[in-house]
C-alpha cells in the first residue's frame, strides 16, 4: 500500500471513529447536550482534530443522520419480497413505526431536528429523497395493481407518510401521555390498522 492510500485509509478510519463516538454520545445524552469537545474527549483527541473532518456540529449531525437513513433502508429491504403491493405498503408502515420506536433519538435527528438540515441547505436531501422514492414506488405499484385509483403517486405517498409520521411523532414526543402505557400501544396499533383500512377503501 502506497503512502497516499495509507493516508486516505487513516483519514477514513478517523472519520469513522468520530462518527461512532458522536452517535454513542448523542444516543446516550441527547443531541443538545453533546458538544464537539465532548466528542473529542471521547476519542482522546483535541477539538481541532474534529474540525479537520467536520465544519461544525450540524455537519456532524448530518453525517450521523445519513447513517440513520442507511439503517432504516436496511430495515425496509425485506419488504421487496412481498408480492402483494398493498401488503408491502402496510409492512413498510409497520417497519417505519418500529424503527422510530426502537431508535427514538436517531429518528428525531432524521425527521424532526432542524440542525442536520442546515448542513445541507445548498444540496438536495438525497437521504430523504431515496427513502421517499421507495415509498412512492410501492404506492405506484398499488395504483398499477388497481388497489388505489389512478392518481399522482407522489401526492398519495406524501399523504400516507404524513399520517404515519404524525402519530408516530406524537407518540415519541410524549404527546400521548394522557393515556396509560397499555392504551398508548393499543391506540398506535389500532390507528395504524384503521388508516390502512381507510386508504385501501378510499384512496
Amino acid at each position: 500500500m502506497g503512502i497516499t492510500e495509507r493516508k486516505e485509509r487513516e483519514k477514513e478510519e478517523m472519520r469513522k471513529r468520530i462518527l461512532d463516538a458522536a452517535q454513542t454520545l448523542f444516543l446516550e445524552n441527547g443531541y443538545e447536550k453533546v458538544s464537539i469537545r465532548n466528542i473529542a474527549d471521547a476519542i482522546e483527541y483535541s477539538p481541532a482534530t474534529i474540525y479537520l473532518y467536520f465544519k461544525d456540529k450540524n455537519e456532524l449531525l448530518y453525517a450521523v443522520h445519513k447513517k440513520g437513513f442507511g439503517l432504516m433502508l436496511q430495515d425496509f429491504a425485506p419488504i421487496a419480497t412481498i408480492d402483494d403491493p398493498f401488503e408491502r405498503l402496510v409492512e413498510m408502515g409497520r417497519r417505519y413505526i418500529s424503527f422510530a420506536v426502537n431508535n427514538p433519538e436517531l429518528f428525531d435527528l432524521m425527521f424532526i431536528m432542524v440542525g442536520p438540515m442546515e448542513a445541507c441547505l445548498d444540496d438536495e436531501w438525497d437521504e430523504g429523497k431515496n427513502a421517499f422514492n421507495t415509498l412512492v414506488q410501492v404506492v405506484r405499484d398499488c395504483i398499477n395493481a388497481g388497489v388505489f385509483k389512478p392518481q399522482d403517486p407522489e401526492v398519495a405517498a406524501m399523504m400516507i407518510w404524513s399520517a404515519i409520521h404524525g402519530y408516530t411523532a406524537l407518540f415519541l414526543r410524549k404527546r400521548m401521555m394522557m393515556f396509560s402505557e397499555e392504551r398508548r400501544q393499543e391506540l398506535m396499533t389500532e390507528a395504524f390498522n384503521l388508516f390502512c383500512d381507510t386508504i385501501k377503501r378510499g384512496l
